[in-house]
């Protein structure tokens, strides 16, 4: 099997990013905390998970598949914040100088290109940095996530730590989500029913369409009557959930798609520079002359410990003219 793909749900790891440092500007009063915190990132991701093939995957406007089964779908969502929007473009220039390959499609949510490249590519081995339960549903014994830790850093999850994790097999992964709900995308679950009673049901059924067809095996009346008055909410959300393998029209996911630049350490600085991120710019493998600092630049403290990052928005992003693959 050739070599394994890095693959970063790109608006996951920004609002992570976004939320783990705040209040930081530039010099000229620009927002910079998650373009800070990104490229701490970026940094762990060269020294830690060093890869020739790779990619950040990015939602790129609404998907009309979901709209036309639930118009309402994500419209409880907050808008991008201001602060956070306004970063964007200097994020994707980071990225993009960091030699990573920016992927995206219109109408297209990330996790729907993410399980697509992920089928395409099936010579290699896939690695998703993703904290998305909806993306466990692609793991097998050649795929994986990389879901950030409690305590920071990344955790693997495999089919066995999904296991562990939510009592069901990732086969499972989308009747087991189908029948919680999800108050992020403006799901509705089966009323109560929760990951305990899910995963019991789909342990002892297998498969929805079997547990459907026994509800009459299921002792509980009161469970019975709810899983019957939901079927057809149940099924509207499995096809909500499952992601689409399907690529966009006129694409076949090749290895040259991914195959990742040598990052440009000196563009790089020169960006750290202009943004005043100087303990980033220490930590760049460049010659002195190039880390030689403004007197202007602020100091900046550590950031603080990572949350669980918000999901991300449905909106496509701003516009901007940095490289990106060309075919979308």
């Amino acid at each position: 099997m050739s070599d394994s793909v890095l693959l970063i749900d790109s608006y996951a790891q920004i609002y992570r990013s976004f939320h783990a440092v705040r209040d930081l500007t530039s010099a000229d009063g620009t927002p910079i905390n998650a373009v800070f915190a990104l490229a701490r990132f970026l940094l762990k991701l060269e020294s830690d998970f060093p890869t020739e093939l790779g990619a950040f995957v990015f939602d790129k406007g609404k998907p009309p598949r979901r709209m036309a089964i639930l118009p309402d779908y994500k419209a409880n969502r907050p808008p991008m914040p201001d602060s956070l929007r306004v970063q964007i473009p200097i994020i994707r220039e980071m990225i993009s100088l960091f030699g990573w390959n920016l992927i995206e499609s219109e109408g297209y949510e990330a996790d729907d290109l993410l399980a697509s490249i992920a089928e395409g590519l099936q010579d290699h081995k896939i690695s998703i940095f993703s904290a998305d339960k909806d993306i466990a549903q692609v793991i097998d014994d050649r795929v994986t996530m990389m879901v950030p830790g409690f305590t920071g850093g990344f955790r693997k999850r495999d089919t066995a730590e999904v296991m562990e994790r939510f009592g069901v097999k990732p086969d499972q992964i989308i009747a087991y989500l189908a029948l919680l709900g999800d108050n992020a995308d403006n799901i509705p679950g089966v009323e109560g029913v929760g990951p305990k009673t899910a995963a019991q049901l789909l342990t002892e059924f297998g498969t929805a369409e079997n547990m459907f067809a026994s509800l009459d095996q299921i002792p509980k009346e009161k469970l019975r009557q709810k899983l019957a008055d939901s079927k057809e909410i149940f099924f509207k959300n499995v096809e909500l959930i499952r992601l689409d393998k399907t690529p966009p029209e006129g694409i076949i996911w090749e290895e040259s798609m991914f195959r990742k630049k040598t990052p440009d350490w000196a563009k790089i600085a020169e960006l750290c520079k202009r943004y005043s991120l100087k303990s980033i710019l220490k930590e760049l493998p460049v010659e002195e002359s190039v880390m030689e600092e403004p007197e202007e630049f602020d100091l900046f403290a550590e950031p603080a410990p990572a949350p669980e990052p918000e999901k991300k928005p449905e909106e496509a992003e701003p516009k901007n003219d940095y490289e990106q693959l060309s075919l979308f």
